[in-house]
C-alpha cells in the first residue's frame, strides 16, 4: 500500500466523502498512462497497434472478473455504473419479450436504477414495484417473497450496499427467492464492491455492477458481470464489441486503469483494510457521541453496513449548515437543494426518519487515505459548527415545511 496522504491539495480540506467518488490511486493511473501514449491503438485492429491494446483491455477484464469471483468473458465493460444498471435492466426487460413484464426493486435503490424503471414503464409499459424498507433501510425477504407470491416477475434488482447509509442487503436471501420464482436477480455493487467481499456464485446473482470510481480508478469506467447464460438487448448497437451488448471503441486506459484498481481492491480485502476503516469509523463516531451526548444519532443499521460509511444526524442543527460551518471538512449532507429549499432525501424517508433528523443528516463515508488524524480534524471541525458562539446547541435556521 502506498503512503497515506490527503488527496487533493495539501492544504485541502479532510476528504470524507469516498462514497461518492475516490481519488485515483497512481498505481492507478500509472497503469492507464501507456494507453494514452504510445500504446493508442483500436483494440479491434487486426495490426501491431492493436494488439498491445488489444490484450490489455482482456488482461483488465480477468482483473475485475477475479474481484467478484468471475469469469472474465462475463464483464462487460460500460462507461459507468448507470450505465451498467441501464444495460441490466432494460436489456433483460426487452430480451424477455413478455407483455406486462413485471421488475421488482426497492424504494431506496439509486437513482440509476429507479429512473430506468421509470421509463421502461413509460416507454415500454412494464410494470414495476418497488418494495419497502425496514427502520434500518434493509430489504426483508419476507416482503420479497410476498411481491413474488402475488404476481411473476422478469427480474429483482436490489443493491448490495446503500450508498448514503452503507445498509447491506441479505442479497443471497433474496437472489434464491428470486430464482424460486423464475426471475432473474441483478444486484448494483458499485459501493460495496472493493469494500466487502463480494462473489457472484457465493451470491447467487445473474447480473452484478461494478464501478471504477469507487475504487480508486477513474470516472467513465463501469462493468456489468453477466452470468452465462443470461440474455440481453444490447444498450448500444453498432459494431459488436462487449459482446455485442455496448458497441463503440473500448477505452482501453480506463479499462486498465479498472482492473488495477480491482486487484488493489481485492489486495486491501486480504490485508485487513475493511478493519481498519470500521475503526477509524467508530472512533469518529465514539468520539462525536461523547463530545455531544445525546443529540448524535445513527442513520441505518449499527452492524449490517459497510465498513467505511457512518450516517448521522447532530439534534438541533440541519446538514448543509454544518457542513457550511464546518470547511475543515469535505463530506455530505442527507438532503437535496432546489432552488434555496433542502429537501430530505428520500433514502432517509423511505425508512421512516422524521423530517427534522433527515435534513440533519451527514454522511461521512472514509477510504484508503484516512487516518486518526483526519478522524480528530472532523470531530473538531463537526463539534465546532454544532455549537455557537457561546457553546449553546447550534439550531434550525428555517421551519420545516408545514410549521
Amino acid at each position: 500500500m502506498p503512503a497515506r496522504g490527503r488527496p487533493g491539495p495539501a492544504d485541502g480540506p479532510v476528504y470524507l466523502d469516498y462514497n461518492a467518488t475516490t481519488p485515483i490511486d497512481p498505481r492507478v493511473l500509472a497503469a492507464m498512462l501507456p494507453y494514452l501514449t504510445e500504446s493508442f491503438g483500436n483494440p479491434s485492429s487486426g495490426h501491431a497497434y492493436g494488439a498491445e491494446p488489444r490484450s490489455a483491455l482482456e488482461h483488465a477484464r480477468a482483473q475485475v472478473a477475479a474481484l467478484v469471483e468471475a469469469r472474465p468473458h462475463e464483464i462487460v465493460f460500460t462507461a459507468s455504473g448507470s450505465e451498467a444498471n441501464l444495460l441490466a435492466l432494460r436489456g433483460a426487460a426487452l430480451a424477455a419479450a413478455r407483455p406486462g413484464s413485471h421488475i421488482i426493486t426497492q424504494t431506496t435503490e439509486h437513482p440509476s436504477v429507479l429512473q430506468t424503471c421509470r421509463a421502461l414503464t413509460r416507454l415500454h409499459g412494464l410494470r414495476v414495484t418497488a418494495l419497502p424498507v425496514d427502520a434500518d433501510g434493509r430489504l426483508s425477504p419476507a416482503t420479497l417473497a410476498a411481491a413474488l407470491r402475488e404476481d411473476e416477475a422478469t427480474l429483482v434488482s436490489v443493491m448490495a450496499a446503500n450508498n448514503e447509509t452503507g445498509a447491506l442487503q441479505p442479497i443471497r436471501e433474496l437472489a434464491a427467492l428470486a430464482h424460486r420464482h423464475g426471475a432473474l436477480f441483478h444486484c448494483d455493487a458499485a459501493q460495496a464492491a472493493g469494500k466487502i467481499p463480494v462473489d457472484v456464485d457465493t451470491l447467487g446473482v445473474d447480473l452484478l455492477t461494478v464501478v471504477g470510481h469507487k475504487m480508486y480508478a477513474p470516472k467513465g469506467i463501469g462493468a456489468l458481470y453477466m452470468r452465462d447464460g443470461v440474455n440481453l438487448e444490447p444498450v448500444v448497437y453498432g459494431g459488436g464489441q462487449e459482446r455485442g451488448l455496448r458497441a463503440g471503441t473500448e477505452n482501453v486506459a480506463f479499462a486498465a486503469g479498472f482492473g488495477v484498481a480491482a486487484t488493489l481492491a481485492a489486495d486491501d480485502l486480504a490485508t485487513g483494510e475493511p478493519a481498519r476503516l470500521a475503526r477509524l469509523r467508530d472512533e469518529l463516531h465514539q468520539r462525536l457521541d461523547a463530545a455531544l451526548p445525546g443529540r448524535v444519532h445513527l442513520n441505518g443499521p449499527a452492524h449490517q453496513r459497510l465498513p467505511n460509511t457512518l450516517n448521522i444526524s447532530i439534534d438541533g442543527t440541519l446538514g448543509h449548515e454544518i457542513l457550511g460551518a464546518a470547511p475543515d471538512i469535505a463530506a455530505s449532507t442527507g438532503s437535496a437543494c432546489h432552488s434555496g429549499t433542502h429537501t430530505a432525501s428520500p433514502v432517509l424517508e423511505a425508512m421512516s426518519i422524521a423530517p427534522v433528523r433527515a435534513l440533519g443528516a451527514l454522511r461521512l463515508s472514509l477510504g484508503r487515505m484516512s487516518t486518526p488524524e483526519d478522524i480528530q480534524t472532523a470531530v473538531t471541525a463537526l463539534v465546532t459548527a454544532a455549537a455557537d458562539d457561546t457553546g449553546a446547541p447550534a439550531r434550525r435556521s428555517f421551519p420545516l415545511p408545514g410549521e
